[in-house]
């Protein structure tokens, strides 16, 4: 476990603060005792930021991420073309660019050349185009490195884990689109990560409620009454550790969220604003239930502070540090798991007190 990991990280939008928050995360050179980052993206572009911004980190060009050098930031060209920055604008050339980046990365993961995968932000609008499709990053790593497995957001702070049952859905769908094997699909997707990748062996997850009050037994709403109530039950009678429906507001006003390892939320906005309103600078987005560990910060372009070294890097320095617990986690459960014990029992028709193995052939 000592060895560094390869973390492939790409540029996002480039007329975002994608390049400024790399360049001042691995201007602290511990970064480098974690991790050899490799960036997907265009060193071009990485030098316009870097004198931008006056930012003192250097780089290492690369052909691909197997000839990442340790103990600096690497840079592997994917833009076609020179890409311009306009800083603050969206752009059809920099959502090209932005998925060039992701595509590559995309490319090298499935090559084994890079062990986790961190994105900076991209803008969904100028990304949109006939090879990416998809609401956001989360849909399009779900299609092309899911192997069949079904993603989950997960929001995560210092503070909490929210994860969601719907993500980038128009508050007018999100009604229509809860169902009680949705929210059990994603509890039993949640009760697995805590366990596999965060480590925690009887997770407690805390399950918002759709309407306010949680409809008051149904004067307000039938969601929970007919939806997410009898989900928690039969999830409950499996063996997973799940409570509610909460009534959002108070849930978080009273400090209940402390008492749950996660919290599954019915829409984007109902989880993410209190989250972001504890602790916007540090948080994380990572995709649970898929073969591949992906996180991002869980900020934007921010288009209005763009090219004026303003950006918090916190975000981008805690995904990167959370996609390399969660890949550890994920080995040390692996190696736990990979030769169980077998069957030991009592040989009751002798007088000795020795367990012994049971013969596989006889189970």
């Amino acid at each position: 476990m000592s060895e560094r990991l390869i973390v492939g990280i790409t540029q996002g939008d480039v007329n975002g603060i994608g390049y400024e928050v790399i360049l001042k995360t691995f201007s602290d050179p511990t970064m480098f005792e974690f991790c050899t980052p490799v960036v997907y993206g265009s060193p071009k572009v990485m030098t316009y930021h870097r004198k931008t911004i006056d930012s003192p980190t250097n780089f290492n060009v690369v052909d691909s991420a197997s000839d990442a050098q340790p103990d600096r930031l690497n840079v592997v060209n994917c833009n076609k073309e020179d890409v311009k920055v306009d800083f603050g604008q969206p752009t059809e050339e920099s959502g090209q660019a932005a998925f060039q980046a992701l595509e590559r990365a995309v490319k090298e993961y499935r090559e084994g050349k890079i062990d986790v995968l961190v994105t900076a932000p991209i803008n969904k609008k100028t990304i949109h185009s006939d090879a990416f499709h998809f609401p956001g990053h989360t849909e399009y790593i779900e299609s092309e490195l899911g192997e069949g497995n079904k993603a989950l957001m997960i929001l995560m702070n210092s503070s909490m884990r929210v994860a969601l049952a719907t993500v980038h859905e128009p508050i007018s769908k999100v009604a229509s689109l809860l169902n009680k094997d949705l929210i059990k699909e994603k509890l039993r997707i949640l009760n697995k990560s805590l366990k596999i990748d965060f480590g925690i062996e009887i997770p407690r997850i805390a399950v918002l409620a759709l309407n306010p009050h949680a409809s008051d037994d149904g004067l307000i709403g039938k969601e929970e009454n007919e939806i997410i109530k009898p989900a928690i039950d039969e999830m409950a009678a499996d063996k997973v550790q799940c409570f509610g429906p909460f009534s959002a507001d108070g849930f978080f006003g009273s400090g209940e969220y402390r008492k749950f390892d996660a919290v599954l939320a019915m829409y984007h906005d109902q989880g993410l604003i209190p989250l972001k309103a504890l602790d916007m600078d540090g948080g994380v987005n990572y995709t649970a239930g898929l073969p591949v560990v992906r996180t991002s910060p869980d900020h934007g372009t921010a288009y209005d502070i763009a090219g004026q070294g303003l950006a918090n890097e916190e975000s981008m320095r805690q995904a990167i540090y959370a996609a390399i617990d969660i890949y550890r986690s994920r080995c040390n459960e692996e190696e736990i798991s990979a030769n169980p014990l077998g069957k030991l029992f009592f040989d009751r028709r002798d007088d000795s007190d020795k367990l012994k193995h049971l013969d596989p052939g006889k189970e």
